[in-house]
């Protein structure tokens, strides 16, 4: 991976991390007045139930609708995520360090693998 992409993916980790932030600042606002208040307020039954939604229109966005849909689609599926992690207790973080270990320890299966080719 290049550095613009790698800054790149930094930026895009940043804006995960900057509503995830926001939504957190939103766990004691008024539900009538905001959607993420209103939803951490139903708990986590609600938010699995609008997850499953937006997966599954996320789906159908990549099947028969446009870019842009499945652009959008993508972004509401990511936004209630981000709400259930912080319901749960998840943080940001311990996704990524789950998907950092996953990486290198692909990373060492591939370098095994062509080093095992080359005997």
């Amino acid at each position: 991976m290049s550095e613009p992409e790698i800054a790149e993916q930094r930026r895009g980790s940043e804006i995960l991390d900057d509503l995830y932030a926001v939504i957190e600042q939103r766990r004691g606002a008024d539900p009538a007045e905001s959607w993420t208040a209103k939803l951490l307020d139903k708990g986590v039954p609600k938010i699995c139930q609008k997850l499953g939604e937006e997966a599954t229109e996320t789906v159908v966005a990549a099947l028969a609708e446009t870019h842009e849909d499945l652009l959008e689609e993508s972004a509401d599926l990511l936004y209630h995520l981000l709400v259930l992690w912080a319901a749960k207790g998840v943080n940001p973080d311990e996704v990524y360090d789950v998907l950092r270990r996953r990486r290198i320890a692909t990373d060492i299966k591939k370098k095994k693998q062509r080093k095992n080719q080359k005997k």
